[in-house]
């Protein structure tokens, strides 16, 4: 996940001005059907994306081939994860399986990030670096977010882990924040509108009794860790950008026991965490758009 604009309204503004003609076909060229179909929400006023986030059939087997090793880290932590673990340990099993498989861990020096994975317990929201202090204890919540490149090609997906037996109350959230993600997928529809996904995870999350985090969301993914577009988790239908067949991006909703506020800790300038101190969760899958909607990447 990546942060997104404070200043919602005014990001989406500026967008839209600076890509009313976002979608071009070069003159002299015969216009495919899905061209035609694009230039046509764009007439009528919708965010459209940009050629280049549209990926070849080769590129999104590229990246569902970093997908198949950044599943099986996530495969690997599960049958490993345990009490009295410390976040470093499964670091170096994030780091020692990538690298054995031929990829790169993608947080790895990213921006200045120390490790190879991000691991946040409890409340912890995300960013959360590993070190070799903090053991895992019964009761705890950890979302273990793990990204790989592969011969260029980017993947990202997270999952939670619960040490032990946990709490009624963190359980649910757990098992609530991955049918937030699950309703979201689901409610991605080729040449729909991002919105229509923060929608349902909106409605999910306060429905259950939860909030929303919206400072961070999901991206677009791939060529590069983050691209367009903005995948928000908040949000209302008929809003954001055009999902069109050959997108790819990730859904990572984060949803908060309490309220919705969280803060960066100052001692490092990556550990988000909720300003109530209460728990967080948060699941993530890669998906590509399709004709019949999304694929995960990352099963």
């Amino acid at each position: 996940m990546y942060f997104c604009s404070e200043n919602r309204k005014y990001r989406e503004t500026v967008f839209k001005k600076k890509i009313k003609k976002n979608w071009i076909v070069p003159e002299g060229v015969k216009p495919t059907e899905l061209d035609l179909r694009v230039l046509a929400l764009q007439e009528e006023g919708y965010l459209v994306p940009t050629k280049k986030l549209i990926k070849t059939p080769e590129q999104i087997e590229g990246i569902r081939q970093s997908g198949i090793i950044n599943t099986g880290v996530l495969d690997l932590i599960a049958k490993e994860i345990h009490e009295g673990m410390t976040t470093g340990e499964i670091d170096r099993l994030v780091y020692d399986y990538t690298t054995e498989h031929g990829a790169t861990p993608a947080t790895l020096n990213y921006e200045g990030f120390p490790k190879s994975v991000c691991t946040s317990i409890n409340e912890v929201v995300c960013h959360g670096i590993p070190n070799d202090e903090e053991s895992l204890i019964c009761g705890d919540i950890i979302n273990v977010d793990v990204s790989t490149i592969y011969k260029g090609y980017f993947s990202d997906a997270s999952r939670m882990f619960v040490i032990g037996k946990t709490t009624q109350a963190k359980q649910r959230l757990v098992d609530v924040t991955l049918e937030c993600l699950e309703l979201g997928a689901q409610a991605a529809k080729p040449f729909g509108l991002l919105g229509d996904v923060a929608s349902v995870i909106t409605h999910h999350a306060h429905q259950n009794g939860f909030t929303v985090v919206r400072e961070l969301c999901g991206h677009g993914v791939g060529l590069e860790f983050h691209e367009e577009p903005d995948v928000d988790h908040y949000g209302r239908r008929g809003s954001g950008m055009v999902m069109v067949p050959g997108m790819v991006f990730t859904i990572e909703p984060m949803i908060n026991m309490g309220k919705r506020d969280v803060f960066i800790d100052a001692e490092d300038d990556w550990t988000v965490v909720t300003e109530d101190e209460l728990p967080s969760a948060q699941w993530e899958h890669t998906f590509v758009m399709t004709d019949h909607g999304l694929e995960v990447l990352t099963a």
